[in-house]
């Protein structure tokens, strides 16, 4: 092409110059050009997907190309030609070659969407011998037609993803953004809609059966609003994901997905890891109680991202913990000395072994009974567990001389109305006592509220429900609930044990309490129903133990800031451990009972501030009702 393309130069010129000479200046200018590629391998490049560094680069080559062109042929006794008629041949050589690349690459993008591409497309495939693809052209049809919000670099980065994998079961119609730079104008063919006035109807036009968010810094009251506007449309609502860098957390991976149950609470995810925080787990000999759990299993994950020397999961429920072993496994291979320990916290001699083979520098304790309902008829077990287990924990690392011990504790324990919360009151305790104790190990427990998509939360019950036709079923309907996700909680746990100094008890600033019964309703329509006409939200009454609203602090003006914004310490005078073993023997003297009234009664007389439901929810009532009948009277006129 590049020796026709210069024969044409030379007759279209009227040039006199020789038949032999032309043919001489063709050959050069083709042997010139086709080294120069060679050297800058442009016929390695793969041009439907090129973009504009390939072309960048096809300049340059060819500019050095022409570059020695031009030097032979003024210093090589060939017949001379003009400089002006030199450079007619370059620059029509230059522009014929980034033509017939760009016009392949609009030919296979858009061979599916426009007749100019289908018909580009078989011109473009028969002048290069290539075999027409006809399934690639009718193909669109059968495609999700979407409206992608946001016509940023998130955006148009999923418009051209679709557009080059021809295994893609969607295809972009249009972009809805707020910008008025973009809005009216086009991309890859693709019009660009205005957020405020793109009504249903236009979308029906264009027979959008999906609307993809792909804003990833979206506000959270923005999210929402567009959540419930777009919902209305009876459109599916999903979400891009584009990771600005990967991570083993992650994946890093592009993923069109529907919205997560971390969505429904339409607030920015706290991120507490960080450089430092993962440098203090490194090359450390970790140990994870309870590390088949909700909890346990993502601080593994998130553990093993940080190259511990060896990750030890300890766990009774052998399925959560093969289950995150294999995961593990498969994500780092031989990267993670990944070890496996089958056993329960309460058998101390069994504990004791796995102590004394891996002497593990930190122990981040999750074992523990979690359910409020079963807990509340299984008093003995619970205290068992969760009080003994731990203390089983907490001497052992002392016994070998524990670099750190982390206790993952809950929102629950805060002037506790179960026999769950108050056991882990009692554990906060041990904790706090062996701390004063001067032990050589580091001690700390971290408080959180309620994990969204963990074993105990309502997440799956509500799933289920919905699956089922319904109903949805809500203790109380005036329930509020501290809400976070489990990598939050996980990294929460990771941060403030890295922190610690000694015998802290660190909060999360949780922001804003959740209505159950929006979280409910949101979910009802994320399922595509709607609530109390398609599925029936019904109230059922308070669980044994279960208050109406949950509390992260016993006394906030006992606050310590941290050099985290979102972790707070709260003070609490420790018991000698005189004071723990007294209260320990009157617990374990109960539990040899083996009748759970007298554990319950037990628990109230070890853990002051461990109350009866009625009182607390009797309490949050009357300070509802008196905060309601002050803004009534702040909203009379006067």
């Amino acid at each position: 092409l590049c020796v026709v393309g210069v024969c044409g130069i030379f007759l279209l010129l009227d040039s006199p110059i020789s038949y032999v000479g032309m043919a001489v200046h063709a050959a050069l200018v083709c042997a010139c050009v086709f080294i120069a590629r060679l050297a800058l391998n442009i016929y390695s490049l793969i041009w439907r997907y090129g973009g504009i560094q390939s072309y960048i680069k096809i300049f340059i080559s060819d500019a050095v190309g022409y570059a020695c062109y031009l030097s032979l042929a003024f210093t090589l006794p060939i017949e001379r030609i003009s400089f002006a008629r030199v450079t007619a041949i370059c620059c029509a050589n230059l522009l014929g070659a980034l033509a017939m690349r760009m016009a392949y690459r609009y030919a296979y993008k858009c061979s599916r969407t426009t007749l100019l591409g289908k018909t580009l497309c078989r011109l473009v495939f028969v002048f290069t011998g290539r075999r027409v693809d006809n399934s690639r052209i009718d193909v669109e049809k059968s495609k999700i037609r979407i409206a992608i919000v946001g016509a940023g670099r998130v955006g148009v980065s999923l418009a051209e993803e679709l557009f080059n994998n021809a295994a893609s079961a969607y295809t972009p119609r249009c972009f809805i953004d707020v910008k008025e730079e973009k809005i009216g104008r086009q991309i890859h063919d693709i019009p660009v809609l205005s957020e405020e006035k793109v009504t249903f109807e236009a979308l029906a036009e264009l027979e959008i059966q999906e609307i993809v968010f792909a804003i990833p810094n979206l506000k959270a009251s923005h999210k929402r609003r567009l959540y419930d506007h777009y919902k209305q449309s009876g459109l599916k609502v999903k979400v891009y994901d584009y990771p600005v860098m990967s991570s083993a957390a992650t994946g890093g991976k592009r993923a069109l997905r529907e919205f997560d149950i971390e969505e429904l609470l339409f607030r920015k995810s706290v991120t507490l890891a960080d450089e430092e925080t993962a440098a203090y787990y490194k090359d450390k000999v970790i140990l994870i109680t309870g590390g088949g759990g909700s909890i346990g299993s993502e601080l593994c994950r998130q553990i093993a991202t940080m190259q511990p020397r060896t990750l030890v999961i300890l766990d009774v429920y052998e399925n959560g913990a093969y289950d995150v072993q294999q995961e593990l496994r498969m994500a780092y291979g031989n990267k993670l000395d990944l070890r496996v320990e089958i056993l329960s916290v309460c058998n101390r001699a069994a504990l004791e072994r796995v102590f004394a083979e891996y002497r593990p520098q930190i122990v981040l304790n999750a074992a523990a009974h979690k359910h409020v309902p079963l807990m509340e008829h299984n008093c003995c077990e619970a205290v068992e567990n969760n009080v003994f287990g731990t203390l089983n924990t907490v001497e052992l690392s002392e016994k070998y001389e524990v670099e750190r011990f982390i206790m993952v504790s809950t929102d629950k324990a805060v002037n506790p109305t179960n026999v769950m919360g108050a056991t882990k009151r009692m554990c906060e305790m041990i904790v706090q006592s062996h701390a004063a104790g001067c032990s050589k190990t580091v001690y700390s427990a971290t408080r959180f509220g309620n994990v969204l998509g963990s074993a105990g939360s309502v997440i799956p019950l509500f799933k289920r429900q919905i699956a089922a036709g319904g109903p949805v079923t809500l203790t109380d309907k005036r329930i509020i609930r501290y809400f976070m996700t489990i990598p939050e909680a996980s990294q929460l746990v990771l941060k403030s044990g890295a922190m610690a100094k000694n015998g802290e008890l660190f909060v999360l600033d949780m922001g804003k309490p959740i209505k159950i019964l929006e979280l409910a309703e949101n979910m009802i329509r994320l399922s595509g129903y709607e609530p109390y006409s398609d599925i029936e939200i019904r109230e059922i009454g308070l669980r044994p133990g279960e208050k109406l609203y949950e509390e992260l602090l016993i006394k906030s003006e006992l606050l310590d800031k941290t050099s985290h914004e979102m972790i707070f310490i709260e003070k609490d005078q420790p018991l000698t451990l005189g004071e723990l073993e007294e209260r320990l023997e009157h617990l374990a003297r109960a539990v040899e009972t083996g009748d759970d009234a007298t554990v319950r009664a037990a628990l109230h007389k070890v853990v002051p501030t461990f109350r009866t439901p009625k009182e607390i929810n009797a309490d949050a009532a009357r300070a509802e009702e008196m905060k309601e009948a002050r803004e009534t009277e702040d909203a009379v006129p006067v």
